[in-house]
Parts: structure tokens; sequence; C-alpha cells
């Protein structure tokens, strides 16, 4: 009986085996050449991300200030918090993801498909203007949060599924450069559509100092001129062991390698986020470009469109060291010459701000996956942690979001910013030249002193592949060996 019970459980034993060996060659086979739709089909999931993300970056803070009416104190809370709470909830939801179960739809897609309609519920409602003054500021600061929280749902999971989309480097490189294009798509609509919106239904300005006695301004009733201050299927990846919230903290951090790469790109993104957080008061106010912002926002994002593929050749033809020097160096020019108050001069330093944005856009998540595959060799008994890496990068960055927006806002309260005025006292004027080009050059500069001490060169990274691919011929040999001696015991 008992020699029964055993010859039962070794032929269990042996399907579990055989299934995992199926299911490890069908990763393999999965791992292989990605066609062009299979690349598109992951592509088009971050377009909504970066459509809303997007119009929130550049039309949120003049919104709150000029259409809410809220008051610039406030506002900088309001988009503070709402940065800060992002950003927190970013490792959070990553450490989640890392330990749910999986289901008959994979360990990714449920968090990606229950997320998304009651994220677009809440976004909705954070362009609505409640009837009630009161409670205007907790209405927004709620929604925001609520909103934010709900994209990080969606856009943790996505994101990790590079990792598991292929084993190889070359097409999670090209899937990468793929989903940018379509994400910097989805910024030129967001940029386009919703900066149209605010173009032709912006509000009548408020005449400030001898602005007063200007003919030919015309006021809504509402406008109260006496108080000018109104305030993929199933992801298969080696089981992970459980580890603690602050332990996954030790694990990304202790990594040198990712630790630079994220301090690198923080302050190169933390650039463009000042940029994006005041450009559409810079160009309204200093350059005086009131009724053309939302056209030149549109060249912006329409340059960084076309230039994705050009970064994607660059990165494949030199290496993605080489293309993070050239177009960390490239991005400093329009922040220079931003200052320059002429419209055709504009519009030209517009483009080659779309330039950079673009290498912006694709290089830091072409690099991601080069520091996971380097954990991995260096931890080969620690696996299954990509969403914890992908998470804690996304958290970095949109925490110093929350901290230099919510500055750059309170830095315009301090500067005597006036809600809906016509003009604004040169202190504004001096702040917003501070906010998009002295600032952003100063952050640039330090994120390439950074990136001279990332290890990760194209040879560290063709090593690297090297050894995980003989990782998983092992690891193909070892089933297949189980599986033969557990049929020749039954």
């Amino acid at each position: 009986m008992a020699r029964g019970e055993g010859g039962e459980q070794s032929s269990n034993a042996s399907l579990l085996n055989k299934s995992k060996s199926d299911e490890v060659k069908a990763v393999e086979k999965r791992g292989g050449r990605l066609s062009v739709c299979s690349k598109l089909c992951y592509a088009i999931g971050g377009a909504p991300y970066q459509i809303t993300g997007c119009a929130l970056g550049f039309f949120l803070q003049i919104y709150l200030l000029d259409v809410a009416q809220v008051d610039p104190f406030y506002a900088s809370i309001i988009l503070f918090v709402g940065r800060a709470w992002d950003a927190i909830t970013d490792p959070t939801v990553g450490f989640l993801v890392s330990r749910s179960p999986w289901t008959r739809f994979g360990k990714m897609m449920p968090w990606i498909a229950l997320s998304t309609p009651l994220a677009v519920v809440c976004y909705f409602l954070i362009w609505y203007v409640p009837p009630v003054e009161t409670g205007k500021i907790i209405w927004y600061l709620v929604f925001y949060c609520l909103f934010q929280s709900l994209q990080t749902c969606f856009h943790v999971p996505y994101s990790a599924l590079t990792m598991f989309i292929s084993s190889e480097q070359k097409e999670r490189d090209s899937a990468t450069a793929y989903r940018m294009t379509v994400e910097v798509l989805g910024t030129v609509i967001g940029t386009g559509i919703q900066g149209q919106i605010v173009g032709m239904a912006s509000a009548p300005c408020i005449p400030v100092g001898g602005d007063f006695n200007s003919t030919g301004q015309e006021f809504g009733p509402e406008v109260n001129i006496s108080q000018p201050h109104i305030s993929l299927e199933h992801t298969v990846s080696q089981t992970a062991q459980p580890m603690s919230f602050f332990q996954g903290i030790r694990m990304v951090m202790g990594h040198g390698p990712y630790a630079k790469l994220v301090m690198g790109f923080l302050f190169t993104s933390l650039a463009f986020m000042l940029l994006e957080g005041n450009f559409a008061l810079f160009c309204c106010y200093t350059l005086g470009f009131r009724d053309d912002f939302q056209n030149i926002l549109l060249v912006i994002m329409l340059s960084a469109t076309l230039t994705i593929p050009f970064w994607q050749w660059f990165l494949t033809r030199f290496g993605k060291k080489t293309a993070v020097y050239v177009g960390t160096t490239v991005s400093t020019i329009p922040f220079l010459t931003f200052v320059f108050s002429n419209l055709i001069v504009t519009y030209v330093i517009s483009f080659a701000a779309g330039v950079s944005i673009a290498a912006a856009f694709l290089l830091p998540w072409s690099m991601l996956p080069d520091v996971v595959d380097d954990f991995k060799v260096q931890n080969p008994d620690s696996q299954g942690h990509e969403a914890i890496f992908y998470s804690f990068y996304v958290f970095f960055t949109k925490f110093a979001s929350g901290v230099s927006l919510g500055i750059s806002t309170l830095s315009l309260d301090f500067a005597g910013y006036i809600t809906r005025g016509c003009t604004q006292p040169v202190e504004v004027d001096i702040t917003l030249k501070v906010l998009v080009s002295a600032a952003p050059i100063i952050l640039i500069i330090v994120g390439l002193i950074i990136f001279i001490t990332y290890p990760i060169n194209e040879e560290r990274r063709q090593g690297n592949r090297k050894l995980l691919n003989e990782q998983r011929e092992n690891e193909l040999d070892s089933e297949a060996d189980s599986t033969e001696t557990d049929a020749s015991v039954v």
C-alpha cells in the first residue's frame, strides 16, 4: 500500500515537472522574436496614461489658478500632496503586485482591468468645478489623489510587463521604442485636444496696475476687478520569496547600477517637469504668447513623436550610455534659449525641446531592463521582483515631481502671482524664467555628472545577456532530466 502511494506521488510529481517543463518551453518560445502586431498591442496600453498625465502636467496648474480660481497657496498644496501621494502609492502597489497570487488571467491583468474604469471617472471629476466654495480644495485634493492611485494600479503592472514579453534584450528594447512612440503620440493627443480647449475657452484677464486704463478690454460680469487676488494573459516568472516592504527598498537601492540610474534620471526628469508644470504660464506672461501657447506645446510633442525612432536607432548603433550623454547634453540647449520672446524663435526652440523630450521618454525605460538583468545575474536566487524595480523608479520620479511642482507654485505665490491678470509683476516674470530656464540647466548638469558613474556599458550588458541565456538553458536541461528520472522511477 505504501509502495502504491509512493508510486502515485511519483507519478504526480512527474506530471507536475512535465507541466513546468512545458511551461518553461512555452516561455522560451514566446521569448523569441516579437511580431510588429504584438509590439503595437503592448504599446497601445501606454497611451491613456500619457494622455491624462500630459494634460494634468501642462494644464492642471493654470486650471486651478485661473479657472477654478483656487488661491496659489492652496493650489501648491493640491499639486504637491497629489504628486507626493502618487509617489508613495508606486512602491506600495509594486509591493502588492509582487505579492499578489496568480489568477486565470495572470498576475498583472486583474490590476490593470479593475483600476481603469474607476480612474476614468475620477479623471473627469478633476476637471469639474464644484458648485461650492468651501469644499473646493477638498474636492480637487481627493479626486486628484484617487486618480493618481488608480493610475498607479494600472501603470506599475503594465510597465513591468516589459520583462515578460520577451527574454531577448533587443526585442525588449524594440518593444519599449514602440511603447514610447505611442506614449509620446498620446502626449500629442493630450496636449493637442486639451490645449485647444483651453485656448478656445480662456477666461478674460484682469487688468493690473496701468492696464486698468487700457481700452478694448472686455470683462464678463463674473470678474471682480476690485479683488485681483482671487485666491498579456499570463506573465510567467520564477516565484519570488515573500519579502517585506522595507526589504524591497533595501534590495533595489542596494543595487548600485539601479541607484545611479534612478538618481541620474531623477535630476534630468526634474528639469522637464519644471518646464512642463510652468510652461503654460511662462508662454502667457513672460513671453506674451497667450493665444499661441497651446500650439507651441503641440509643436514640442509632435517633434518628440517624430524623433523617438531616431533615438532608438542611435542607442542601438552607439550604445545606451552614449545616447544618455548626447541626449542629456543636447537637452540643455532649449532651456538656454527659451527666454527669447520672439514667436518664430520660440517655435524653433520648441521643436528642439521635443527632440530632447523624446530622449528623456525613451532612455530610462530602455535602460531599466538592463539593470534588472544585471540584478538577476548577481542575485540568481532572488527572482520575480520586476514590479518592485519599476515601481520604485516611478516613485522617486513622481515624488521629486511633486516637490518641484509644489515649490514652483508656492514660489509664484510669494512672487505675487495675480490670478487671471493680463500682466504679472516683474518678480513673477523672473521666477518663471528661473523655473523654466536656469533651474532645469543646473538639474541636467547634475544628472549628467551622475551618469558618468553608471557602470553598465555595452560590454557588460552583452555579458549579462549571455549569462542569462545560459541560465535559462540550464533550467530547461534540469527540468528535462528531472522529468526523465521521475518517468523511469514510475
